[in-house]
């Protein structure tokens, strides 16, 4: 792919239009016309690959790939894993998933394999090997791809099996089993491995270390059977390179873990745009966090894999898309480090689960459709800013997002079972930050920290030893660190940390936790300020968590709780550690307060915005390389640097010159 300009197009099916070769040569003009020049193939073609056991069918394959290259198309070729055809499932019952209650599911639908049968993995292998063989070495092909959106979990006996013999090799005996899942409480000690099953709704849902590590073992099985496809192809075409299509906020998979074994990461992409309880700016910050997440996966840009042009129809409702947003999105994916905008789909189904998901040629095959005409202007605009790939941005803050924590805090039995809103919390120190322009990464408890200036903790419930001694380093060398409510409270297997809390952390914020008390929907605790101090006044909620300050080197308080019990106990409070200083925040608060918090904290730490004067109310800035893109995600025009944005437009400056 090196070399290549921002990649635009998406998934074509053209196995659904064989039989029209008149829709399969405008498929080609069209795609022109839209400056297309790459399409993705093949991820759900199993059934006309190989419509019989053993009997493969490659040639309109070939046919195709080969015309679009003709044409100026290249080729993301993905392989056909995620959607076996009938004949398959049917013939090898083992290859079905069997539920979390234990029934085998029926053929259905997709995502529906078990990923460790042999035998399923014998079938896979086989149609990878015959495209790796015809397509490896293919110039036409850039770019293979793992698969599809991988997710979901299998509780057959293959599986039972192949978690125990994970569970050995990661405890060694059950006695360390045992241990680390506290087993002793109700009486739950295993005395023998075939004892341990998966968690199940019939039966054993009380053992939380065990449900934690059954995620972990699923998200591996996944992993292993992406890194066995990857293999399998890289035998016959030893210089391909892989992707994988991740999803928003998805929970099944450790996304880290997976980015370490494909060459570039690649996410899916459908924000429901005009929600009367959200802004269009709410709509684009919500995006632009997962954007730098998936940018975080390997640290270089990445591919938007899927998008839609105008609507889904999956989602609860299909809202189309307003003039404007379509390009507002496409630019914004391009803003946050994507080398590409592709969409699902290309052309309409006509029949099934997706036939009205919307599509840059809808059924009506016509020119003129706004999505036809919306992603032409997308194409042109990409055209023009095709000097910006490949550029890695300025590191500035890091966002500590952790699967495995999020899995342990979620799984755990209260503070608050009515939701802790982990997205939520994630969610709040992205905006603020981003609102001021600053470029913000993620990574998790194995991230190097080095080159930061600002890194923030957000309930980080699971806390190793090793993070905690990195968080502690990063401080006393200079670094400034935020750490808010719910850190620090157990360890790797869910087991509650003895002795002060947070966790290794205590010295570094110059306090330790005490108490943490639960609210309901809806209620709140004012907090405020202290003397001399900048911050709002503001309301905490979801938890309060209350804490006393060291002794000997105790933290500044900046806000205090103003009632209940836990009055003038701190909100949020500051402490000095070696170079650097620790933040402390013991709630979740209003909007406002992170706003000024993370304004403030950024002016003293000299982090630069991407554009240099305040920008107007819901107008956002990204920084990428010497490219500064500006947005306006309001319904009125705005200036920015002497140029108007309409409604929804993007601005785009390179080297102080306006390029866009």
């Amino acid at each position: 792919m090196q070399g290549l300009k921002l990649l635009h197009g998406g998934d074509y099916n053209p196995e659904q239009w064989l039989d029209r070769p008149d829709i399969l040569a405008q498929d080609i003009e069209l795609m022109k016309k839209a400056r297309v020049n790459t399409v993705t193939l093949g991820v759900f073609s199993w059934s006309a690959l190989e419509p019989q056991e053993g009997m493969y069918t490659l040639d309109w394959l070939a046919d195709i790939i080969h015309n679009l290259y003709a044409n100026g198309i290249r080729t993301i070729l993905a392989t056909p894993s995620a959607a076996r055809p009938a004949w398959l499932a049917h013939k090898y019952p083992e290859v079905r998933r069997v539920r979390a209650d234990r029934v085998r599911e029926l053929y259905n639908r997709r995502q529906n394999y078990c990923y460790t049968s042999p035998l399923y993995r014998d079938k896979v292998r086989r149609i990878d090997q015959k495209l790796a063989q015809r397509f490896g070495s293919d110039p036409a092909v850039i770019l293979w791809h793992i698969s599809n959106e991988m997710g979901g979990d299998c509780h057959c006996e293959l599986c039972q099996a192949e978690f125990r013999r994970w569970l050995q090799a990661r405890y060694g005996s059950l006695q360390a089993l045992n241990k680390a899942w506290n087993a002793r409480f109700w009486s739950h000690d295993y005395t023998v491995w075939e004892q341990i099953e998966s968690p199940a709704p019939q039966g054993e849902n009380a053992v939380q270390a065990l449900a934690l590590d059954w995620k972990r073992f699923v998200s591996d099985r996944h992993i292993d059977f992406l890194k066995f496809e990857r293999d399998t192809v890289k035998e016959l075409a030893p210089d391909a390179k892989f992707t994988a299509n991740m999803m928003y906020r998805f929970d099944g998979i450790d996304y880290f873990k997976m980015a370490k074994e494909i060459d570039v990461a690649s996410w899916d992409n459908y924000p429901t745009w005009h929600k009367p309880t959200e802004t269009v700016e709410e709509t684009a910050l919500d995006t632009a966090m997962m954007h730098d997440l998936f940018y975080s996966m390997k640290g270089k840009p990445f591919l938007l894999m899927e998008s839609s042009p105008s609507f889904t129809n999956w989602q609860p409702i299909s809202k189309q898309k307003k003039p404007g947003i379509a390009e507002l999105a496409a630019l914004q994916t391009v803003a946050h480090g994507a080398d590409s905008v592709l969409y699902f789909q290309w052309r309409a189904s006509r029949g099934a689960e997706e036939k009205f998901h919307g599509a840059v040629v809808g059924h009506d095959g016509r020119q003129d459709a706004r999505a036809f005409t919306e992603t032409v202007q997308v194409g042109e605009k990409l055209e023009k800013l095709s000097e910006i790939t490949a550029v890695q941005r300025e590191k500035q803050a890091l966002i500590v997002h952790d699967w495995q924590n999020k899995w342990a805090l979620e799984g755990s039995c209260g503070p608050r079972n009515a939701g802790l809103g982990y997205w939520d919390e994630l969610k709040r120190h992205y905006n603020a930050l981003a609102r001021a322009g600053i470029a913000v990464e993620f990574g998790d408890e194995t991230a190097d920290l080095t080159g930061y200036r600002l890194v923030v903790v957000p309930m980080l419930y699971l806390l190793t030893d090793a993070f905690a001694k990195k968080l502690c380093d990063f401080a006393q060398s200079g670094g400034t660190i935020v750490v808010t409510y719910w850190t620090g409270v157990v360890d790797e297997s869910d087991l509650c940390r003895l002795g002060d809390t947070p966790y290794g952390l205590t010295k570094l914020l110059g306090l330790r936790r005490t108490e943490i008390d639960g609210m309901y929907d809806g209620e709140t605790r004012r907090c405020t300020p202290v003397d001399g101090c900048t911050l709002p006044e503001t309301q905490a909620s979801i938890l309060c968590e209350v804490a006393v300050h060291n002794d000997n080197d105790p933290a500044k308080p900046l806000c205090v709780y103003a009632e209940d019990y836990f009055a003038q106990h701190p909100a949020a409070a500051v402490h000095k550690y070696g170079a650097g200083r620790a933040y402390y925040l013991a709630s979740r608060f209003d909007e406002d307060f992170y706003r000024t918090f993370y304004r403030d904290a950024a002016k003293e730490l000299g982090l630069t915005p991407a554009w240099p004067q305040p920008l107007p109310a819901g107008v956002l800035a990204v920084k990428r390389g010497n490219f500064v893109l500006v947005q306006n995600c309001t319904e009125q025009p705005v200036t920015v640097g002497e140029r108007e944005l309409p409604r929804y437009g993007t601005a785009v400056w390179n080297e102080s010159q306006c390029v866009l």
